[in-house]
């Protein structure tokens, strides 16, 4: 990955200081704004060119459209004339950051990050345009530091600060093993604004810690403290955070009908909160799908407007129309696949045996858990019951179509 370096960036790009345009930035997504909305207002408006920093680990290979909030949230500022300023924490992604965790995070090797991060450039490029960003990794600065650096920069912070966490108390409060090498965390990605002498750092509600210890080194460096802004963290596709951890990931590079798939499968009551975050669809519009759907509009019907908006967004308008034929072909219309895989019953399994048997699940804790989310059927019909027969009624040769989600196989019975 080649870095672009901050002599090389041209910043005689025009501000557009449009009211507007800066109070939906200012609102859209935005949780929280620190030390206030009004002081970053002021400073938009004022003409000047300001550096946005977003820092981003590579602990997995895929950037998912949960990292793409504080990425579409760069390109607004983007489009206002501000220099985007994007951190690829190959140093911080090692040690691996706390803030959501409720256990100790293991490191990460050099050489996994490596691999991890080789796409990244060309991710974020699907949000951005690159050939304007400032692309940093962290590795630059932190790894030249040496203990008197970072323990002037520990002695800004106490050990009290940290452990008042609310993830970290709780921890401590349950017995669990907090390492040392978790305290370094905060200290390395706020060093990072120092490092780059950020105006206004983005991030989400889970960094709130790290985010302020920039302000802090910030100042003990002599720079004025960074404004920052919180995001938003939107659930995945199984209700819980979206996480690359656990799997329930839409994926910037996912392929578009896989794409398309996965947003259909995900929980009705998260679909304005995606139109809100992931998409630019007008405000206006969007509260248009949520009038819809509280006044009795399918919410699969919405959805749908949904995963052809992403498609489109990640992909084409082309790729986006044949992903939904695809859909509405093989789910709504129920023309099934004939290449579908074949897995031989002889026996009265049940359902949770057969899920683990076709590969469907890891373990039987999650085969419950899909089964009671609703996510399992078979010829269409709902499994709820986590003790129900699969072969119950059928003959030898019946076969039956199984789905978990967007994967299907197809039941042959001896």
């Amino acid at each position: 990955m080649s870095l672009i370096l901050p002599n090389d960036i041209l910043t005689s790009t025009m501000i557009n200081t449009d009211a507007k345009k800066i109070t939906e930035l200012l609102e859209r997504s935005v949780v929280e704004a620190l030390p206030q909305a009004k002081s970053i207002q002021k400073k938009l408006e004022s003409g000047e060119t300001l550096r946005i920093k977003l820092g981003i680990d590579p602990t997995s290979p895929n950037l998912h459209i949960g990292r793409s909030i504080p990425l579409l949230k760069l390109k607004d500022f983007q489009d206002l004339g501000h220099q985007i300023v994007l951190i690829i924490g190959d140093y911080t992604g090692v040690i691996g950051d706390t803030s959501d965790k409720d256990s100790e995070r293991p490191m990460l090797t050099e050489e996994t990050i490596q691999q991890n991060l080789k796409t990244y450039e060309e991710q974020a490029g699907k949000i951005l345009d690159m050939s304007k960003v400032e692309l940093r990794r962290n590795s630059e600065w932190l790894s030249k530091l040496g203990y008197g650096e970072i323990g002037r920069h520990a002695g800004v912070f106490s050990v009290a600060d940290f452990i008042a966490r609310d993830n970290i108390k709780r921890r401590l409060d349950e017995g669990k093993r907090v390492s040392l090498r978790e305290v370094l965390y905060p200290l390395m990605q706020g060093y990072d604004s120092v490092a780059v002498d950020a105006d206004i750092e983005l991030g989400g509600t889970d960094q709130k810690f790290n985010l302020l210890a920039g302000r802090d080194l910030q100042k003990e460096f002599g720079q004025e403290p960074q404004d920052i802004l919180m995001m938003e963290i939107i659930n995945g596709l199984d209700g819980r955070k979206m996480s690359s951890s656990w799997g329930n990931t839409i994926n910037l590079m996912d392929p578009a009908n896989e794409m398309y798939g996965k947003v259909m499968s995900m929980r009705d009551e998260n679909i304005i909160t995606y139109f809100t975050n992931c998409t630019r669809v007008p405000m206006s519009e969007v509260k248009g799908y949520e009038q819809d759907i509280a006044s009795g509009v399918n919410p699969r019907d919405v959805k749908m407007k949904l995963a052809l908006e992403l498609v489109q967004m990640y992909h084409d308008e082309k790729s986006a129309e044949a992903a939904q034929e695809a859909f509405v072909t093989q789910f709504q219309k129920q023309e099934i696949p004939e290449d579908l895989p074949e897995v031989l019953i002889n026996e009265d399994l049940g359902i949770i045996e057969v899920l683990k048997n076709a590969s469907l699940v890891s373990s039987n804790n999650e085969a419950r858990r899909k089964i009671e989310e609703g996510a399992v059927t078979i010829n269409g019909d709902k499994i709820t019951n986590i003790s129900f027969k699969v072969k119950g009624g059928v003959k030898p040769g019946d076969t039956v179509i199984l789905k978990l989600g967007r994967k299907i196989i197809k039941l042959k019975f001896k």
